[in-house]
């Protein structure tokens, strides 16, 4: 019996051996997989790359770049106040509770147990009499796992993992919301911008109107002429309502982003011109930027905390291994229950191994077998959409700068036909049509163009959100949580 029993005992050694070195080369082969994943998505041929690199410091705080401290004062609010970001906080704070939970498993259990009652047997017992007896106890049971076979591990494994994940998606609502004030405030700039510009119109074709009143009352001029010159105004005059409304939804938009109530954010209510990004921003964008972007970081951390469950999952077929005892005081009388004699205990190992479950351990490996392929999928779209998002935004900010050079062109050559328009018109050789037409292109013109200066900025945003800019303010908070 000794030799058998030592038989099984080195069985179970070299088992144990086999299964650590199983789980270290396939570690390996997975850390060998999602570097190469890495490596093909993020690659300098797919990745959107300049002449050279642009520092990461400029992604950190990339509205510092737009110079516009009204814009950074929003951001800044709206990093500390903003009603999602509280709620992103509050999720990372129960990933960090659930680690706790999953690391305790590795911990001793112990629970008191004291409990008194009555009993009577009945008195068809075989002797004809019942008896009342009374139990009185008072113990503390333990009992410890010991995680031979890593399972409770894989299970802290895929805690930290979710945690990290939670992390990066904090992040990722930072940069989001980041990103969300600078192109609400640019929006409303924008506004401001073909605001001023309506009404600038608005008084020049007032004082045209003017000119043809008195040209009319003298007769130098028909009563076609006048009504023409009054329809202009007036239809320059119905589009401010709709921009002044227009205005005011974008800051009571901009209000609920940095989480005050509509209405009373007057930081942003004073007209301000767009901000003017410094040129050097877009010199160089960096390979490796792309996988900074927080989307990227907590689908692999979703990912490999998926793959730890599926690991756990796997582990449930091997047997698992505790200590168990209880010490305790138990008497029939309240009165002797304190005395050495009622003292009693029991300590011993327990070894349980799954026998039959009706397959539910082999399904549950499938099913977590299954997640894990399907978050595998997850991790690279989210990698090519990355690459796709920021090559979109390069792209569109280089085709409105072709645009926005043309419509400048525009601007200028509308605003010399218009002045030559009116003088023709008051000099008698052309007709009051050609001042209309001229007056309502240099409008549209110019509205165009402001709408497309406002484009330009949205565009650097739309880059460096693509590239998961605005990581700066964020990385003391959770290093100081990571402390905790």
């Amino acid at each position: 019996m000794k030799h058998f029993s030592g038989f099984w005992r080195r069985c179970a050694i070299l088992a144990l051996f086999a299964l650590l070195a199983l789980n270290a080369t396939e570690s390996a082969a997975e850390d060998e997989r999602w570097v190469a994943l890495v490596r093909k998505y993020s690659a300098p041929e797919n990745a959107a790359v300049l002449n050279r690199p642009l520092p990461l410091e400029v992604l950190a705080r990339w509205w510092d770049a737009l110079g516009d401290d009204v814009l950074t004062q929003l951001v800044e609010q709206a990093f500390k106040d903003n009603k999602d970001m509280k709620t992103a906080r509050a999720k990372v704070m129960e990933s960090r509770a659930s680690l706790g939970i999953a690391k305790s498993a590795n911990m001793p259990v112990v629970d008191t147990t004291d409990y008194w009652y009555r009993t009577r047997t009945s008195e068809n017992n075989g002797t004809g009499n019942g008896q009342t007896v009374g139990l009185y106890h008072l113990g503390v049971d333990a009992s410890w796992e010991l995680d031979l076979f890593g399972r409770n591990a894989d299970s802290i494994s895929a805690a930290a993992a979710t945690l990290e994940a939670d992390y990066a998606s904090l992040h990722d609502a930072w940069v989001s919301l980041s990103a969300e004030v600078a192109l609400t405030y640019i929006s409303l700039r924008t506004l401001q911008s073909r605001l001023d510009i309506a009404e600038k119109n608005l008084t020049l074709q007032t004082d045209t109107l003017d000119l043809v009143r008195s040209q009319y009352a003298a007769g130098l001029t028909n009563a076609l002429a006048l009504a023409q010159a009054r329809y202009s105004v007036e239809e320059t005059r119905a589009t401010i309502p709709t921009l002044k409304a227009n205005i005011e939804q974008t800051v009571n938009a901009l209000a609920i982003l940095v989480g005050e109530v509509p209405g009373s954010l007057l930081l942003a209510r004073e007209r301000k011109p767009l901000p003017k990004p410094d040129a050097s921003v877009l010199i160089g964008i960096p390979a490796e930027a792309v996988r900074q972007r927080p989307d990227i970081r907590a689908a692999e951390r979703r990912l490999a905390a998926q793959t730890a469950t599926r690991k756990s999952a796997e582990k449930d077929l091997l047997p698992s291994f505790s200590l168990i005892g209880s010490i305790g005081l138990e008497s029939l009388s309240s009165g002797n229950l304190l005395f050495g004699d009622s003292l009693g205990f029991n300590i011993g190992p327990r070894i349980t191994l799954p026998i039959f479950h009706g397959g539910a351990i082999r399904k549950n490996i499938k099913v977590q077998s299954a997640k894990e392929e399907q978050l595998l999928a997850a991790y690279e779209k989210t990698v090519l959409n990355a690459v796709a998002e920021v090559r979109n935004a390069l792209t569109s900010n280089l085709r409105e700068r072709e645009r926005n050079a043309s419509l400048a062109r525009g601007v200028e050559a509308a605003s010399e036909a218009c002045e030559s328009a009116e003088d023709l018109y008051i000099n008698g050789l052309a007709d009051f049509s050609n001042v209309i037409i001229t007056q309502q292109a240099l409008l549209s013109l110019e509205d165009d163009y402001a709408s497309s200066e406002g484009a330009m900025v949205s565009n650097i945003v739309n880059l460096f959100k693509a590239l998961g800019g605005g990581w700066e303010p964020l990385a003391p908070s959770l290093s100081a949580q990571q402390k905790e």
